[in-house]
């Protein structure tokens, strides 16, 4: 991506910072700055030195990388509150592990009569680089949303495990599906490269379920929402 598409990302990741703002910021014109967006002229070093140190980027990601991280795919970023849930999950270790542990724990509702399946997952972290860059393995860990006692009516009867309400901040994905690998690690991106930008804190807590995804069907329509727990 050119340097001023990387500009435009940085600028509306940072609290949709405007062009007069940013201008204002590095005393010159708004003009200025929509000439630096649309690749018309470069900032004088001095500039470029003061972008990288108010988006906390190196040069050579602002001139030459790719931070484009904007995509029709993708919703606006927001905050949200989720309330307190019980779950009960399931892991697997493979080279493809997400649609067994999703399938595992969708049984697990089917055992329970569950009509409204609530299911969310996670990368499971806590894998050997020799499983990882020998077998080509990574793990994955689905969750299924249960009431309190629900577990207990499993063959399985698994661990039931509860969390309390939580702040999360979260982008929606339409069709993520269409292009996995890049829509879904872009979506993480995107979160993380506004966190950073904005002073926003990843909280990191073992009661809590740090970032997960959640897919749903609305009007025919396949969506994935990308949480990441903050302060």
């Amino acid at each position: 991506m050119s340097f001023g598409q990387n500009l435009q990302c940085l600028r509306k990741l940072s609290n949709k910072m405007t062009q007069e703002e940013l201008a204002e910021r590095l005393s010159v014109s708004r003009q200025t700055v929509s000439k630096w967006e649309l690749d018309l002229v470069y900032p004088e070093m001095d500039k470029l030195i003061e972008l990288c140190n108010m988006f906390s980027c190196s040069m050579d990601e602002l001139v030459r990388g790719d931070l484009n991280l904007n995509d029709d795919a993708f919703s606006e970023i927001r905050t949200e509150k989720v309330g307190a849930f019980n779950y009960v999950k399931y892991a697997v270790f493979s080279k493809e592990p997400e649609d067994d542990a999703v399938g595992h724990v969708k049984k697990w509702a089917e055992e329970l009569g569950i009509t409204e399946v609530q299911v969310i997952g996670w990368d499971y972290p806590y894998l050997s680089q020799e499983q990882i860059n020998v077998f080509h393995m990574h793990g994955y860990e689905a969750a299924l949303i249960v009431g309190k006692d629900s577990a207990e009516k499993l063959a399985e009867q698994p661990e039931v495990f509860h969390q309390e309400a939580q702040n999360y901040i979260a982008i929606t994905i339409k069709e993520p599906m269409r292009e996995p690998f890049r829509l879904i690690p872009n979506a993480y991106k995107t979160l993380m490269t506004h966190m950073k930008l904005n002073g926003v804190k990843h909280k990191q807590d073992k009661k809590i379920i740090e970032c997960f995804e959640k897919e749903y069907e609305k009007d025919g329509v396949h969506y994935m929402d990308v949480y990441i727990a903050v302060e």
